[in-house]
């Protein structure tokens, strides 16, 4: 079976004041450098076949030194970028929330149906990510591969590995954290994405 671990990467300053980093390339921060540094502890010999990142420096930087302590060079994937979330980016989350709350909600609980203005809609984002993991997963059949993708693209791709049929967001996920997740096999084929 498929496993994939996916990496969240380390604290940006934006993390730190709650605010939405959508595309916006923000380095990490102090805090962010010493989660990325316990990350690469925690996941030091691990056993993974690749490593693939996301472009922004928060993600390649952790990426890099969690490939340090894998003993692998990260692959870097423009398609694994985080989702443009338009002219919600650099605000902070209270604010969006005071604007308007419904709104916020019903983003978090059904994005489908909300795209932030001037942003990427969730469900060309989802198909970007589909087409991105399948030749991924089918080259690493049986195979465990880490991922490195920034909040929250990597709910989404969490979804789609899970094969959830609602997407859902969540606006506290942690910063510096890992899960695995076994990607299971459809019609004879590793099948998330389809």
């Amino acid at each position: 079976m498929t496993q994939v671990v996916l990496i969240r990467p380390g604290a940006t300053t934006y993390d730190e004041q709650n605010r939405v980093q959508g595309i916006l390339d923000i380095p990490l921060s102090d805090r962010g450098r010493a989660e990325v540094e316990r990350l690469a502890q925690r996941l030091a010999g691990a056993e993974l076949a690749a490593l693939y990142c996301g472009p922004s420096e928060s993600v390649v930087r952790t990426a890099e030194a969690v490939g340090r302590a894998v003993g692998l060079r990260p692959k870097r994937l423009d398609e694994m970028r985080n989702l443009d979330q338009g002219l919600w980016q650099g605000l902070q989350i209270d604010e969006i929330k005071r604007r308007n709350m419904r709104l916020f909600r019903q983003w978090l609980d059904d994005p489908r149906t909300i795209c932030p203005p001037q942003g990427e809609p969730i469900e060309d984002a989802l198909e970007r990510v589909k087409a991105a993991l399948r030749p991924l997963l089918r080259r690493h059949r049986d195979e465990a591969i880490g991922l490195v993708v920034a909040e929250p693209i990597a709910q989404l791709i969490a979804g789609v590995l899970r094969q959830e049929a609602h997407v859902h967001l969540d606006d506290d996920v942690p910063t510096g954290g890992f899960e695995r997740i076994e990607v299971v096999a459809v019609s004879g084929r590793t099948g998330a994405p389809g």
